[in-house]
């Protein structure tokens, strides 16, 4: 029997995480470059593949878990990826405070395994760490490069500085093809509704709609380098084809406030933020990080690499996404109710909160 990385056959890539934002958008890139595509998914009763839905006839699924090495081996023997994306991670910042065992067991300990499990079965297997500009936390300079100093201001941060540092262990000590990315916030159509810009995006969206009549959030001063998930993506893959392996910045070197957010999403419909954005203390972090804005000339020299989307066109594709989804789901909605449609597919009418 061939085995499925043999010579003359296509690269395959395993990536953890993909039914998440950026395992959904490497995964588009990766079938793009003629890859064959292996994502790994927990051992749950419900898997959320709506980010992935069209791409299922196209990506093979594999069950393991970050927790349990023993499937990591076993995936990695049978699947032999030539390159392995490590995407997967509890990476909501407020619940690493309510969850910071769990954390760090997956987000930390995770990556240890992973790369454990590399070294035993095919120590020529490609790995990409996704890393985190929360390893900054309380900035020790501006803008951040790939050596400013960590200071992590959240157990996610923490574990994000334990992923990043055993990925460089192992690539020292046991010689592997190792990198992280350290990734700034970058957004998309896609990203889940608990983070900031889609609250904001999907909340003024709503308001415009006429089914909310306000917004409530945290700090308006905290300031992020927010880009593309669909350009990040691309940065990854590209670390992975140098010749030899390192770390890199992924930014786009500008910052905004979410008070700056809050204007862009709602001037994208016509509204006056203030007239519904309210402070609310309980949307506050315990330690909070306030200045994130990354240096990424390393990228652009070394891997070609640049941001495509600005800031403008971000918030006004998840806007207009947003609204296409409200406007989407009231349809069916009112169908529904008058008669006029019959059937709905699971998921396809359901609004959030």
């Amino acid at each position: 029997m061939t085995a499925p990385n043999e010579v003359g056959s296509k690269k395959r890539a395993l990536i953890t995480g993909i039914t998440g934002q950026d395992g959904s958008y490497l995964a588009e890139f990766l079938l793009d470059k003629g890859y064959d595509v292996i994502g790994m998914v927990r051992r749950t009763s419900t898997i959320n593949l709506d980010r992935i839905a069209h791409l299922q006839d196209k990506v093979s699924m594999v069950q393991g878990d970050l927790i349990d090495e023993v499937s990591l081996i076993g995936i990695l023997r049978e699947q032999q990826p030539d390159e392995v994306y490590n995407l997967a991670a509890q990476s909501f910042v407020p619940t690493s405070w309510s969850q910071p065992v769990l954390t760090g067991e997956c987000t930390a300990l995770g990556v240890t395994r992973l790369l454990d499990a590399i070294r035993m079965v095919d120590p020529k297997i490609k790995f990409y760490q996704a890393s985190s500009s929360e390893m900054f936390g309380k900035v020790q300079q501006i803008p951040q490069t790939e050596k400013t100093p960590f200071y992590p201001r959240s157990p996610y941060g923490v574990a994000k500085v334990y992923g990043h540092w055993i990925t460089i262990n192992y690539r020292e000590s046991y010689d592997l093809f190792a990198c992280s990315g350290i990734l700034f916030n970058h957004e998309s159509p896609r990203r889940g509704h608990e983070f900031v810009t889609h609250k904001v995006t999907y909340g003024a969206a709503k308001i415009k709609m006429g089914l909310a009549n306000e917004l409530r959030l945290g700090n308006l001063d905290s300031k992020r380098d927010w880009g593309y998930a669909g350009d990040y993506v691309k940065a990854m893959w590209l670390m992975l084809q140098q010749p030899e392996p390192d770390d890199y910045v992924i930014a786009t070197g500008e910052t905004h406030s979410i008070r700056e957010l809050c204007e862009e999403a709602f001037g994208c419909l016509g509204l006056d933020w203030q007239d519904f954005v309210v402070v609310d203390p309980k949307f506050l972090r315990p330690a909070e990080v306030e200045h994130l804005v990354g240096d990424a000339s390393k990228a652009r020299r070394v891997l070609g690499w640049k941001p495509e989307v600005n800031f403008k066109q971000l918030i006004k594709m998840m806007v207009d996404a947003d609204l296409e989804t409200l406007r989407r789901a009231k349809y069916l909605q009112d169908g529904l109710t008058n008669g006029n449609i019959k059937h709905v597919v699971p998921g396809t009418m359901h609004i959030l909160p």
